[in-house]
């Protein structure tokens, strides 16, 4: 018998799984009313949830347990079963016992999501049949098909953490910065979950810009600056114009590229050197970069009114992913309204009141550690909202030429379903005012 514990969408993807499968199993969750409970029961009547607090009789009978990355090593449930030495599984792992086509995984802190679509976007202008998905949105095994030549998949630490076998053809962590330190004991041990992925890998990609000391006789690598070999991705500038390169090769000039900002061309070059990894054909990898207009609450810009430019960077949970965003466009405008805030993470936000201080003309303040964040900001004038169409409104009468930001800095949930939700109704708003 299985065990799978959330209901979330990860728990119901494997449900599905398991019923299309003909595998006994059950189901728990600790929330007594999940948000997919009347999906749930819907779709498979004969196998109810068991919801509530943690009890040591779901391990009865039970060989295997399946379970949410959101489920932290620390509950009840999760010690229990280690103590009664009952294997544990991430969906990410199952996945991979089913795949018939080779498997690209990517992880890092910041820039999983662009990497992920990027390179599945080149897969699919190289003539294959290209599926990406995992942490992404699209559950890993909802992706499993008879008919496709890879897999792209993103991975999170926490999906890694619960991961024990995967067989991946080529991997990347594109960067590892202090985040989600309120899941692990140090940042050792969340850089230690990220680069985990590299056990499972053929042909890894390493990120030079980090001091990771990584080697492998058949890896690829990328960094800003100068490539010292052809197994180096750079950047060269000339005539104040910024390339990428192969090596000594140029092969796309910096302007030619829809996506902004220096994170974007550090996303680039690990896509381009993943490229290379599963030999694609470079010409149509090329055409792949030019088209790439990026994903949807990442540095977004989605609409203009009036000389104002809005931005949508909702999934920026992180004070480096907010400096990166302010970093790039303080490069255009000279005023910029910033609206952030909502849960703050355990980290150091200093750096980012600095730039705020520096770089932002006003910020607005949102969510439950609103207050804690206008201690922390020295110069810049801030506002409070209590909503986010509120900080719309707010916002909208503070320039008359420049960009309006939402990029957060702090998870959603304080406020909104998730991330997703956030940039959504910021959208909503910013469209109806």
């Amino acid at each position: 018998m299985k065990l799978i514990l959330g209901l979330g969408m990860t728990g119901f993807s494997i449900a599905s799984f398991l019923n299309k499968h003909n595998i006994n199993y059950k189901i728990a969750d600790s929330n007594n009313n999940p948000k997919l409970l009347v999906k749930y029961n819907k779709k498979f009547p004969l196998c109810k949830p068991i919801l509530g607090k943690w009890d040591k009789k779901l391990l009865i009978d039970v060989d295997e347990i399946f379970i949410s990355p959101g489920i932290e090593k620390t509950q009840s449930i999760v010690v229990w079963a280690n103590n009664k030495g009952i294997p544990i599984t991430s969906d990410i792992e199952l996945f991979s016992r089913y795949a018939n086509a080779p498997v690209i995984g990517i992880t890092g802190s910041n820039g999983k999501s662009t990497v992920t679509k990027l390179l599945a976007d080149m897969i699919i202008n190289d003539g294959k049949k290209a599926v990406f998905g995992g942490n992404i949105g699209i559950p890993a095994l909802d992706c499993l098909s008879s008919e496709v030549d890879y897999y792209v998949l993103e991975i999170s630490s926490f999906q890694l953490d619960y991961t024990n076998n995967l067989n991946l053809l080529a991997a990347v962590v594109l960067n590892i910065t202090p985040d989600h330190l309120n899941r692990y004991k140090c940042f050792d041990e969340y850089k230690n979950s990220k680069l985990s992925l590299y056990k499972y890998c053929k042909y890894p990609v390493f990120n030079l810009t980090q001091s990771l000391n990584l080697k492998n006789n058949c890896a690829k690598y990328f960094t800003i600056g100068l490539a010292e070999n052809h197994n180096v991705f750079g950047t060269i500038v000339k005539n104040n114009i910024v390339y990428l390169t192969k090596g000594n090769d140029i092969l796309i000039s910096a302007n030619e590229i829809k996506l902004i900002g220096k994170h974007n061309i550090l996303n680039i070059l690990a896509a381009l050197a993943l490229s290379y990894q599963i030999g694609l054909n470079i010409n149509n990898v090329l055409k792949s970069i030019k088209s790439f207009v990026g994903l949807e609450h990442r540095l977004e810009l989605f609409t203009s009114k009036k000389n104002i430019d809005y931005y949508n960077d909702s999934q920026a949970t992180s004070a480096i992913a907010t400096i990166s965003a302010i970093k790039t466009i303080s490069q255009k405008y000279k005023d910029i309204v910033l609206i952030a805030g909502g849960t703050s993470k355990p980290e150091n936000y200093s750096e980012l009141y600095k730039i705020i201080d520096k770089r932002i003309t006003c910020v607005i303040l949102i969510g439950k550690n609103a207050y804690d964040f206008a201690l922390g900001i020295k110069k810049t004038k801030i506002l409070h909202a209590k909503t986010i169409k509120q900080a719309v409104y707010l916002s909208n009468g503070i320039i008359t030429d420049g960009a309006i930001l939402l990029s957060p800095a702090c998870a959603s949930f304080d406020m909104f379903d998730n991330s997703k939700h956030r940039g959504d109704e910021f959208k909503k708003c910013v469209l109806n005012s």
